[in-house]
Formats: structure tokens, C-alpha cells, sequence
């Protein structure tokens, strides 16, 4: 690269060196110019005497917050900058000026309303706070990715257009295509069982969607998932290889991001393993015994979710053995009670951040379970035959990357941690 990153200055005093970036701050004091100096890296002081370089001078005088500039000079160690090292330029280039005024106030000192930040998105992700959050899910995803490899999984690319109901029901984007119609995904599910029973260990990180018309600070109708899906394996062994995942991404978030998570005011508890099982039955009656109306069957609200972590009194914890009716069809009943189901959700700091199952494998039994939920097996004949030809029992589990991304962070609306959200009213940028 033509330039040097600004936190790569300080071992590089004296040297020439050219950087670039935005002016985040300038201060005249006459016959002396301090610009404070900003790229993805961090910030450096550039100070600007009037009689070393006029010509430099000028330049600096007519520079506005934001403009881009390139900086051709030196660093020298400094008493009077907050860093300890300023920047000595011997010449300034204007890349871009920047329109004024700004849309809202870059530093994050002046607070903008979200929808504010949201419309000019590419520039709230200058400020100090949002950029600590997409640094952190980074570190969230490489995390994740790397504990998989290094585990012998395989990642896949499932397709985002399908044929049909991945997970029945009617929350399904219908897009043309060419004399067909087809849906927008709502889960790589199908796809990923099909792999996990040829490669046994796979994931994927893909976009979903969901036509879903609530408005509520945990819900997108675009998000990202983290799938995995593991052969001759039960829905016990992917809660363990799930509460692995998930404290190793924390520990790594923790070590990596430091100064993120500063910014963000941010600390959090590692779990201890392995985290608490707690039955769906047995947490429909802790919230009977505190008053709670509610009847067996039905979901947890996200209230009641908040209820039960603070009643349970863990950071994280599992609910296991959901009533059958409240999951998908590929989902294998209890042997013994088929009303119930191998099925568990991952409550972590009073939210569900993930929730999986162990699959049925066997073709007669999801035939039965897809009609019982009103859907017509021959939209599945593509998928149901992929276990006639020796599939083994599997399982598996998604996380959804915004909503960890949240806890993470300890944001309050998902839509802080989605780069470009998608809602019911959101469509732009």
C-alpha cells in the first residue's frame, strides 16, 4: 500500500512516511494548525507551524471536518500530544472535501437518533461506538470459523432461493423467477442436513429472511445465521459442542477487543460448563409458580424469557424437550411421549440466541410429521429422499449473529448490530 495506518506510526519514529484518512478535528491557533488525523486504525496528532511550511499551512487552514487527505512527513515524539507523538507534515494533498454541515456529530459526544444514524449509515460507522461493534462481531465470526476448522467441520453455501417452505408456515418472501415462483430463505435447514449426512460435520454462516410484520428491538426480516449440523450425533451432543462455540467466542471477543468493549462500557461473565439443562415443563412451572398465565404448548414471550434467567439465576442456560407442536417438522419426537420433542433453545443473558434439534432421519416419519403440520410431502420429495439412501441419525443448531451480537455489546435494538438492517419499514440504504 502507498500509505502507512496511523497505528502503525509509533513504531516508525522519524521515518517518511505517508498517511491518509479523515479530519476528524481541527484546532487554529493562528499561526499554528493541530489536526487531528483519523483511518480504520486509530488517530494521530498532525501539527502545522505557519513559518516551517506555508504553503502546507494554507492547505490546512482551508481543511473542514471529514475532508480526506493524504500526509506526506514524519512522527516525532511529543510532551504536548495526548498520544505522546505528533506528525510533522511536509506536504498536505486534499483527496475529497467533505460536504457541510455534517449529518450528526462523528465523535458520538452529541447524541443522533437512531433512524438518524441508520438513514446515514456509512458515516455512523466513523463513530467511536459503532465501529466497536462491527469490530467485536468480526472477532465474533472468526471465532466462530475458527473453532470449527480446527474441529475438522466443513463450511457450505447453501442457496438463499428455494422452492419452498424450509420450515413451513407463512412467513416467506415469494420472488419471481423466471416462470416459477420461489421463496427467499428462511433457513439454510434442508440444505445443511443434506451435507451433515455426507460430510457429517458442517456449517455455514447465510443470510435468512423472515416475513414477519412485528417491529420489536430483537426481530429483523434479514439476518445472519450460524449453522452447523453434525451426523451420528444426538441433540445432547450439539448442546455441548453449542456451549463450547459459545465460550470460546466470548473468550476470544474478551482477548481480542479490549478497547471495543471499553468504548462500549461493556463487560460480561463467561459461563461455567457445562451450562444448565432446564426441561420446557420444568420451566412452564417456574413461571406458574411467580403468577405467570400460560399454558402448556405455547412459546415463551421474550418477557418470560427475561423472567426465567433471572429466576434460574445463570448467565446462560438451555430449555430442552419442547412440546412437538411448537417446532418445525423435521424435528425427531420422544419415542416414548411423541409429544414432546429433541428440540432446545440457548438463553443467554435473558435473550434466546440460538435454539436446535436432533433431525428426523427416517423418510416415513417426516412424511407423517409434514402432514401433521399441513404441509404437502410432495413439496418435499427433493429433500425426504435424500434420507433414503443411508442417512445417519443428526443434529444440529443455529445462532443468530445480530442477536449475539447484542449481548455481546449490550445493545438494546438488533438494528445497532445489523451493518444495513431490514425491518418492516426499512428498506434503505
Amino acid at each position: 500500500m502507498w500509505r502507512t495506518m496511523i497505528g502503525e506510526v509509533r513504531r516508525r519514529i522519524g521515518e517518511e512516511l505517508t498517511l491518509a484518512g479523515w479530519v476528524a478535528r481541527k484546532r487554529d491557533l493562528g499561526r499554528i494548525i493541530f489536526l487531528l488525523l483519523r483511518d480504520a486504525s486509530g488517530v494521530i496528532q498532525v501539527t502545522v507551524k505557519r513559518e516551517d511550511n506555508p504553503e502546507v499551512w494554507e492547505t490546512a487552514s482551508s481543511l473542514g471536518r471529514e475532508d480526506v487527505i493524504k500526509v506526506r512527513g514524519h512522527a516525532e515524539l511529543s510532551e504536548v500530544s495526548h498520544a505522546g507523538i505528533e506528525f510533522i507534515p511536509r506536504e498536505i494533498e486534499v483527496l475529497n472535501r467533505s460536504a457541510s454541515p455534517l449529518p450528526f456529530d462523528p465523535t458520538g459526544k452529541v447524541k443522533a437518533e437512531l433512524d438518524t444514524r441508520l438513514d446515514y449509515r456509512f458515516f455512523d460507522f466513523r463513530t467511536p461506538r459503532t465501529s466497536s461493534i462491527f469490530k467485536i462481531q468480526t472477532q465474533i465470526l472468526r471465532a466462530f470459523r475458527e473453532f470449527l476448522l480446527d474441529r475438522g467441520f466443513i463450511e457450505i453455501q447453501p442457496p438463499c432461493i428455494i422452492s419452498s417452505a424450509s420450515e413451513g408456515g407463512a412467513e416467506l418472501f415469494k420472488v419471481p423467477y423466471f416462470e416459477k415462483e420461489a421463496y427467499l430463505a428462511q433457513s439454510p435447514q434442508l440444505y445443511k442436513q443434506m451435507c451433515a449426512i455426507s460430510f457429517e460435520k458442517v456449517f455455514t454462516v447465510v443470510p435468512v429472511w423472515r416475513a414477519e410484520k412485528f417491529n420489536r428491538p430483537t426481530h429483523l426480516n434479514e439476518i445472519r445465521q450460524m449453522d452447523v449440523e453434525v451426523a451420528f450425533a444426538s441433540d445432547e451432543d450439539v448442546m455441548k459442542l453449542l456451549e463450547e462455540v459459545l465460550v470460546y467466542i466470548l473468550e476470544e471477543v474478551r482477548k481480542r477487543c479490549r478497547e471495543e468493549l471499553e468504548v462500549l462500557g461493556r463487560k460480561y461473565e463467561i459461563p461455567s460448563l457445562p451450562l444448565r439443562r432446564v426441561t420446557y415443563t420444568e420451566a412452564v412451572e417456574l413461571l406458574h409458580e411467580r403468577g405467570e398465565e400460560m399454558e402448556w404448548g405455547e412459546d415463551f414471550s421474550k418477557p418470560q424469557e427475561r423472567l426465567l434467567s433471572s429466576l434460574i439465576e445463570e448467565e446462560a442456560f438451555f430449555i430442552k424437550d419442547w412440546p412437538t407442536v411448537q417446532k418445525p417438522f423435521y424435528v425427531m419426537p420422544h419415542e416414548e411421549n411423541p409429544e414432546i420433542c429433541h428440540a432446545f433453545d440457548l438463553l443467554y443473558e435473558g435473550l434466546e440466541i440460538s435454539s436446535g434439534t436432533q433431525r428426523i432421519h427416517l423418510p416415513e416419519l417426516l412424511r407423517r410429521q409434514i402432514l401433521a403440520k399441513g404441509l404437502n410431502p410432495k413439496d418435499f420429495e427433493y429433500y425426504i429422499n435424500c434420507f433414503a439412501y443411508g442417512a445417519p441419525p443428526h443434529a444440529g443448531w443455529s445462532i443468530g449473529l445480530e442477536r449475539l451480537t447484542m449481548t455481546i455489546t449490550g445493545m438494546k435494538n438488533i438494528r445497532e448490530c445489523c451493518m444495513f438492517p431490514r425491518d418492516r419499514n426499512r428498506l434503505i440504504p
